[in-house]
């Protein structure tokens, strides 16, 4: 390994000009990190075996050496290629071996010269050189002279702003009459990159090299220059500092002695003020004293006594012990959530059940509820209805999208810009401890490197423990018991079960066309027309035209898209009146088309009749329920089952299971089994886009399928929904609530769902039981008997010659005949 330590430059004027017999073939050393310059002594540190051999062989004779620099100085073995052709012939003055076996020597640049050829290059490198000769100068004219000058009086600013300046290096400068000797002598000792100073040594012409280096000598000027002021700013700031502080302790000094008020004083004394006011636990006045101690203490401009100061304000800005008082009159509550509601009844009951045990034990603590429902089902008012029902302030979160549990425990003030989490931020917002603290979109929680908000929400809503909830800013428990936590979510599967054990889950379905239509005209009219300008004379909406809206216009469970039509037909019914057209506006059924055009939903065209292997199942998604079509065909192939649609795992089972139960049931189902070899069976469920996935679609998917293969159309009036098993027993489901509103939006008649799902149909409301017949079933054959009619007769094809094949009587078709839906 080859190091240089820097020379001084009286050193590097050392060695005067001698006529030197110069080998021609001489041992290389590879050099790192430095250009050697003629006429420059410089020590090297020696330690790769190649170098210490190139010493050797040096040593061994006349003590020439041929010094190059490597292009790069990472490489610790450089070949041929990674080293500058142009070097130095250099001679070792002196060679001192170390103890770790590395060697130091003291190397003399004599005359600069090329590579002509490699000699020799395994053990150690020997090269053949070729010696470059500079231009002699007769005489320097003015403009060299002034070229000179100008090159020493640079390096003189720059040694004098870094106070390296001596009389010793002027006499140097001034002693050198050469511009090329000058021009290496300035570049050896200015900190330039290598391909620099290979690029100056390179150059032969001692006046272009010398302009070569004023130029960089210029630059240096310059960058020496900005890094005085700079230093000296730095100096003027500090001294700034202490002048400032040494006046502010004579102004205090001065105050003292007046008699008037200490400005540090008295914030200490309003910072005792309001910690005693605060009315904090034990554990927090004591760390609020203690940081107090530490600001009375602390320099008043430290960079740390901001922080303390925005600690203590969030101490004791925190409602500790404020309040608000419940309004615990039942009837007046229920007064409150009939006004801003209709239905819902479920939710109202739970929250004058909570103000009844309320009113009875005052040291109960506050509920968790969750309201698990679509969109635009009303849980977010909900939860505003409730906060003013019971005189309380109300506090909204949105965790859609969080990952970082900072923002639920807060930042630990070690951090720059450290803040409490988003539950103390709240209660501070509120200045009460009792709020209503409604947490929207829990189910949309993520989770990254920066933690688990879902992880650390359950300590704020486990009633037996958030009354201890500890914030990492804080750093001091704090009593979440008298908060009344709501959560909202749009389904209750990606909430982790052990956050949905701490929550009371009440689920909000969504609305049939009656209660949309009543809502509309109690809640959703009166608004728009408020906040569109109008007057109530203005306009008026017939049910029916809101129920038209609402089936033909929306599809949907809540009303959000509902009020949206609302708005725009008032909208344009503003403009009209804007434009001093007189009303009022008769907004009829029949007028709907001309203010918001044509209808957005449409029957499904594919239920216009019956049809084979189409079955309409039914789905519970996060915007509520909604009609699944499942479609089967066949077509020649070797016996295959092929599934598109996106289905889930648990969707593709099902399609497996409802095929092993036909192929096993062949004979009982009328099948024909060669059709199970020679045709491939094919299910798809639109739309193909969107992903699905669930364990309610197994009748459907057997019904679609043994359509298929019997010729038997499914009616299209019958939605169906359960779990089927390879033996065709029809299992569960969950969401009956949710699906029988979709059916109903969709226009289904009849619904088939499991035995074990009577019990849920108290929970389906009357309107919707008034419109759809259940008809509940326990095996699969229930379901093909009631689903699918009588078999399709096809005419016959012309039979081929070809061995007749015995039939059973059982059989229905002949070989010429294909099932429906196959490939001809």
């Amino acid at each position: 390994m080859a190091h240089t330590d820097t020379d001084d430059l009286v050193g590097l004027l050392d060695a005067d000009d001698q006529n030197l017999d110069i080998p021609l073939t001489l041992p290389m050393l590879p050099v790192r990190d430095v250009v050697v310059f003629t006429h420059m002594i410089i020590p090297l540190f020696v330690g790769r075996d190649k170098s210490v051999r190139a010493v050797d062989a040096a040593m061994s004779k006349d003590r020439f050496l041929f010094l190059a620099t490597q292009k790069d100085g990472a490489v610790e073995n450089p070949g041929t290629d990674e080293v500058y052709q142009h070097g130095t012939a250099a001679r070792i003055l002196r060679v001192l071996k170390l103890p770790d076996g590395r060697v130091k020597v003291l190397v003399q640049g004599l005359a600069k010269a090329k590579i002509v050829r490699y000699t020799r290059k395994s053990d150690l490198f020997r090269v053949r050189i070729e010696l470059l000769n500079e231009e002699p100068l007769e005489a320097l004219d003015m403009e060299t002279e002034a070229l000179m000058r100008n090159v020493r009086e640079s390096c003189e600013k720059i040694l004098g702003l870094r106070g390296e300046l001596t009389p010793d290096v002027t006499m140097v400068l001034d002693g050198i009459d050469h511009p090329g000797r000058l021009a290496d002598l300035v570049a050896s000792n200015l900190n330039l990159k290598i391909d620099e100073a290979q690029t100056i040594f390179e150059t032969i012409h001692p006046i272009a090299r010398l302009k070569t280096v004023n130029g960089f000598v210029s630059r240096e000027v310059e960058l020496s220059a900005m890094q005085a002021r700079i230093q000296s700013s730095v100096r003027d700031e500090i001294s700034k500092s202490q002048k400032d502080y040494f006046l502010r302790e004579q102004m205090r000094a001065i105050n003292r002695e007046l008699g008037e008020v200490d400005e540090r004083a008295l914030e200490i004394k309003e910072y005792q003020d309001k910690i005693r006011k605060a009315k904090m636990p034990k554990e927090a006045l004591e760390e609020a004293q203690r940081q107090l101690k530490r600001l009375e203490q602390m320099h008043p401009e430290a960079g740390e006594a901001p922080t303390v100061r925005t600690y203590l304000d969030w101490l004791v800005e925190v409602p500790w012990k404020k309040s608000t008082k419940d309004t615990l009159d039942i009837n007046v509550a229920k007064d409150i959530l009939e006004e801003d509601h209709y239905g819902l009844e479920k939710v109202k009951d739970r929250i004058l059940e909570y103000l009844a045990v309320r009113k009875l034990n005052p040291k109960m603590k506050g509920p968790i509820l969750c309201f698990v429902g679509p969109p635009g089902v009303g849980k977010t008012s909900l939860g505003k209805s409730i906060a003013r029902a019971m005189g309380r302030k109300f506090y909204r979160l949105s965790l859609g999208g969080i990952r970082d549990e900072a923002e639920i425990r807060g930042h630990r003030r070690t951090y720059i810009g450290a803040l409490p989490g988003r539950i103390i931020q709240g209660l501070k917002h509120c200045k009460s401890n009792n709020p209503v603290f409604m947490m929207d979109e829990i189910d949309k929680i993520g989770a990254d490197f920066r933690g688990d908000p879902s992880s650390a929400l359950l300590e704020a809503l486990d009633p037996e423990q958030n009354f201890a909830f500890s914030d990492h800013y804080l750093n001091v428990p704090f009593d979440l018991s008298s908060v009344m936590f709501i959560t909202t979510a749009n389904m209750t599967d990606t909430i982790p079960s052990a956050l949905m054990d701490r929550m009371e889950v009440i689920n909000i379905s969504g609305y049939t066309e009656n209660e949309k239509v009543t809502i509309a005209q109690q809640y959703l009219v009166p608004r728009q027309i408020t906040e569109n300008g109008l007057k109530p004379e203005d306009i008026t909406i017939s049910n029916n035209a809101l129920m038209k809206m609402a089936t033909e216009y929306t599809s949907e469970s809540g009303l959000r898209n509902l009020e949206r039509e609302i708005g725009t037909l008032c909208r344009k019914v503003s403009r009209k009146i804007a434009e001093g057209k007189k009303g009022p506006y008769q907004i009829t059924a029949s007028s709907m088309v001309k203010y918001l055009g044509l209808e957005k939903y449409l029957p499904e065209m594919d239920q216009d009749e019956p049809q084979i292997g189409l079955a309409t199942g039914l789905a519970w998604t996060h915007v509520g329920g909604e009609a699944l079509y499942i479609e089967t065909t066949l077509m020649r192939g070797k016996g295959e089952l092929v599934l598109t649609g996106q289905l889930g795992e648990v969707m593709q089972e099902s399609a497996r299971a409802a095929l092993s139960y036909a192929r096993a049931n062949e004979e009982s189902l009328g099948i024909d089994p060669d059709l199970f070899d020679n045709f491939d069976i094919h299910v798809h469920v639109p739309a193909g886009a969107i992903p699905k996935d669930g364990p309610s679609a197994g009748i459907a998917m057997t019904t679609a399928l043994v359509s298929a293969l019997t010729n038997r159309p499914v009616a299209n009036d019958i939605a169906m929904t359960g779990e089927v098993t390879i033996r065709g027993r029809v299992l569960p489901i969950g969401g009956l609530r949710e699906k029988s509103l979709g059916a109903l939006r969709a226009g289904i008649k009849t619904i088939i769902i499991p035995e074990k799902n009577r019990k849920e149909l108290s929970e389906v409301p009357p309107q919707v039981r008034r419109k759809i017949k259940f008809i509940t079933v326990s095996h699969v054959n229930e379901v093909i008997e009631k689903a699918l009619l009588p078999a399709v007769k096809k005419a016959s094809a012309p039979k081929k010659k070809t061995p007749a094949k015995k039939k059973t009587p059982a059989k229905k078709t002949t070989k010429a005949e294909k099932p429906a839906g196959s490939e001809k």
